[in-house]
């Protein structure tokens, strides 16, 4: 996302996606769907950005920066999930990450 905002020159200070998006989504995960963790996945930030772009003109100005990830480079602090790598993936965005997990479970996905 902040790469997003730096290429749109949005100010890093601006939200987005309005809490009151986000929040259904986290409840879905965690009361419905039995997930411990609320943290969105990439693809569901993806998804909530598109959902606020109906009524966020800068929201749709990011959506719109999305073909210009293709072919850069990120950098992870811990070993992210499949799906975000599968979506970094679909974005062309070259992904390294820290050997660390982000969580001390045993066993991991």
């Amino acid at each position: 996302m902040n790469a997003l905002k730096y290429m749109a020159r949005i100010d890093d200070d601006i939200l987005l996606i309005s809490p009151s998006v986000i929040e259904p989504i986290q409840l879905l995960k965690v009361g419905y769907l039995g997930n411990e963790n609320p943290r969105l996945h990439t693809d569901e930030v993806l998804i909530a950005l598109a959902i606020s772009s109906a009524t966020n003109p800068l929201a749709k100005l990011i959506l719109e920066q999305l073909p210009k990830l293709e072919n850069s480079e990120a950098h992870s602090s811990v070993i992210l999930s499949m799906v975000d790598i599968g979506i970094f993936r679909q974005l062309g965005v070259n992904i390294t990450c820290e050997p660390t997990y982000q969580n001390k479970g045993l066993f991991h996905r």
